[in-house]
């Protein structure tokens, strides 16, 4: 409960002519195993954080979502025979598909569905997916390499009949839609269609395994991106920097790169966007899966569950909360950890402080009137990523942006339970 709440308006062989990657370690243009990165397009001694545009989904089906991504709807309500694997915006960020584990694909916004896997008895679970570039279909992907197609999507070839070294985790299209790539954990890329081979992690020891690819505009080359952040470069994609030598407490998910090619953001799964080289603002729309994996994470997840619940002064919940009553519930009930009630309090005492450049998923945030009186905190919230919170205000649980009133009034330090 805040003191002051009334401003709260606030090599590769040749099987059946497809070219197959197997981790050759002769990489053109790869970068040092989990090398940091400096950014040129960005001043690390900034305190203001990028604000991006996202959707969290989780394994149950719930989405949210934050900054200028639509809300759709999610399955959350539903009762999913498996769990859900991948959210997958369309290519002009005005809806998505989930995927679940089974293939089942369920379609919000102005997604299509054009078919699943949902029926039929797989080898493998379904690890990814991805559209076409015109949106009219998508591909699916399973553990064992093996592809499934639908609507204008075409079937280039597949691992499915290959024994693997690691579990696929990604497809990626190339430009055209022609064909595509696919990226195991430790980071073989297998190449079919029109997709050209042109490295690979696979002869690598890596640090922690690879999580996402992204193709060049000319799709000329790719961009690996590992849980840690580290990024890997093939072909023509520009080694830029990464997050590897200072990951975040949540792990890295996705490389987005900008238009120029010149630049890419490496993206953590609670929205948090890394900018590297000329890369202007926030990065398009993304769809990212949110787990439980820090105390922090199982927080928020809590709070979340909270949305739409009334504004109540001292409320703790259940029926309603006041701004510090529900960032302690949430950290309590979420992830059994306690501290102070009162906002002023919290800011005072709780756990320990962090600077904002390095908030993450759960962290406290504080505004007050003075910043060097932690007395005046009149208003807790609790980080969620990219710039976003979770809150109880005057309109009740819900989410927002960190920088809503500007940052004038916001505390210097968060706080990590």
């Amino acid at each position: 409960m805040g003191r002051r709440l009334s401003r709260l308006v606030l090599g590769s062989v040749l099987i059946a002519g497809l070219v197959v990657g197997l981790g050759l370690a002769s990489e053109v243009g790869a970068a040092p195993p989990a090398q940091a990165g400096t950014s040129t397009g960005h001043d690390a001694s900034s305190t203001s954080l990028l604000s991006t545009n996202f959707w969290l989904a989780t394994a149950q089906g719930n989405v949210w979502s934050f900054g200028s991504a639509g809300s759709y709807g999610s399955a959350g309500g539903l009762d999913l025979a498996d769990p859900m694997v991948g959210i997958t915006p369309t290519p002009d960020g005005k809806g998505y598909w989930l995927v679940a584990s089974d293939g089942g694909v369920f379609t919000y916004g102005d997604a299509a569905f054009y078919g699943s896997t949902g029926a039929i008895s797989l080898n493998k679970p379904i690890v990814a997916m991805t559209p076409t570039p015109d949106g009219k279909g998508y591909w699916l992907v399973a553990s064992d390499g093996g592809v499934f197609t639908y609507g204008e999507a075409a079937f280039y070839g597949s691992t499915g009949a290959i024994s693997l070294n690691k579990p696929m985790v990604g497809i990626t299209p190339t430009p055209d839609g022609k064909g595509y790539w696919l990226v195991a954990s430790d980071g073989g890329i297998f190449a079919f269609g029109d997709a050209v081979f042109y490295g690979s992690t696979g002869a690598i020891s890596l640090n922690k395994p690879i999580v996402g690819m992204a193709s060049t505009s000319d799709g000329q080359g790719y961009w690996l991106v590992a849980s840690d952040g580290g990024i890997f470069t093939f072909g023509d994609a520009p080694y830029l920097g990464s997050t590897a030598a200072a990951p975040s407490a949540d792990p890295a998910e996705k490389v987005v790169p900008d238009r120029s090619g010149q630049g890419y953001w490496v993206e953590d799964q609670d929205g948090t966007a890394h900018p590297f080289g000329d890369v202007g603002g926030a990065p398009p729309v993304t769809g990212l899966m949110f787990q439980a994996i820090t105390a922090g994470d199982k927080a928020v997840l809590y709070a979340f569950t909270q949305l739409g619940k009334p504004y109540i002064w001292g409320g703790n919940g259940p029926v309603g909360y006041d701004c510090s009553g529900l960032v302690l519930a949430s950290w309590q009930r979420g992830a059994g950890v306690t501290f102070a009630r009162v906002a002023d309090d919290q800011y005072h005492t709780a756990g320990q402080p962090v600077a904002p450049t390095s908030l993450a998923a759960g962290d406290l945030v504080f505004w007050g009137t003075s910043q060097t009186d932690w007395t005046t905190v009149y208003h807790t919230a609790m980080y969620v990523g990219g710039d976003r919170i979770v809150e109880s205000t005057d309109g009740g649980v819900q989410l927002n942006s960190l920088g809503q009133w500007g940052e004038g009034d916001i505390m210097p330090l968060g706080r990590r339970p």
